[in-house]
C-alpha cells in the first residue's frame, strides 16, 4: 500500500487517533534540551540569538541603573 493512498492515510489517522501521542509529549526534560529547544523555536542565526541574550542583560543593567538613580 502506497503511504499517499487513501487507505493508508485512514489507517494512519485511526492509529494517530487511538495512540493520542500529543496526551505523551512533555517537551525537553534536561538543561541541553531546552536550550536546544530554544533554538528550533528561534528562526534566526546563532550569532543573532546571542547578540540578543546580550542586549537583554545590558537592558537588565540599564534597568538597574535607572533604579538606582531614581531612588
Amino acid at each position: 500500500m502506497k503511504k499517499s493512498s487513501k487507505e493508508f492515510r485512514l489507517l494512519q489517522r485511526n492509529r494517530i487517533l487511538k495512540n493520542k501521542p500529543w496526551l505523551n509529549s512533555t517537551g525537553a526534560k534536561t538543561v541541553q534540551g531546552r536550550e536546544k529547544s530554544k533554538m528550533n523555536a528561534l528562526k534566526m542565526s546563532i550569532e543573532l540569538y546571542q547578540l540578543l541574550k546580550e542586549a537583554k542583560g545590558l537592558f537588565k543593567q540599564q534597568r538597574e541603573l535607572h533604579k538606582t538613580i531614581l531612588a
